[in-house]
């Protein structure tokens, strides 16, 4: 049997960064004098920051030029980066630590497949960039998930063929884009809206080692 590799999301898999993303979304729809929760911030999870801007805009009925736009962008990207700036390996996921010394005893590799552009910045801060075998980001990829193409590319940097690839993903969106590049899909979070995928999980620190091995027989 050929050798299974994973691809791992990054926001909500690895790490949780999603919180950070929100409070600099909320900061900037306070100063355009709206609100914004937690819930409408669902809206955004696995969304483009450009498609994220719009949405918010869109729930504050605010219209704005496009220079203004790329100005708000600036400012939320900058604010995000402070909080990123600021952490530790102790961000990392329950589980995942354990699960990718599982992976490097059995000698598979595995990727991120992200759509942050941020990713190599946030492992680096986590301590874990020197242990990817492959690191695919916003910065290599043109379309965003649900079409394919981070995996693809993440699965030719491993050069294994899509069908030997495991995805852990946390976003509809995510498990969309590994079921069209025809890889195995596990869904981190709410089964009920993560139900496209092949497995399910309530969150990372049920990926143990017997699940994997059931993964990779």
């Amino acid at each position: 049997m050929d050798k299974k590799v994973f691809i791992f999301d990054l926001d909500g898999v690895i790490v949780d960064t999603a919180k950070y993303h929100y409070l600099a979304w909320k900061n900037l729809a306070n100063e355009l004098s709206f609100d914004f929760s937690k819930d409408q911030n669902e809206q955004l999870k696995g969304v483009s920051r450009v498609r994220s801007l719009e949405i918010l805009l869109n729930i504050g009925k605010i219209n704005l030029s496009d220079e203004k736009k790329q100005l708000l962008l600036d400012k939320k990207n900058k604010e995000y980066l402070e909080y990123v700036n600021r952490m530790t390996d102790d961000e990392i996921l329950p589980g995942i630590n354990q699960l990718l010394t599982f992976l490097d005893q059995k000698n598979i590799k595995y990727a991120l497949g992200s759509a942050s552009k941020n990713a190599p910045l946030i492992l680096k801060k986590v301590g874990l960039y020197e242990r990817f075998s492959a690191i695919v980001d916003g910065n290599d990829v043109s379309k965003a998930k649900p079409d394919p193409e981070v995996f693809l590319i993440a699965a030719k940097k491993l050069k294994k063929d899509p069908v030997d690839c495991i995805v852990i993903e946390d976003a509809l969106a995510g498990i969309q884009a590994a079921n069209n590049a025809k890889m195995t899909s596990v869904g981190i979070g709410d089964k009920n809206l993560l139900h496209e995928a092949d497995y399910n999980l309530s969150d990372t620190s049920k990926l143990t080692v017997d699940f994997i091995n059931k993964l990779i027989a």
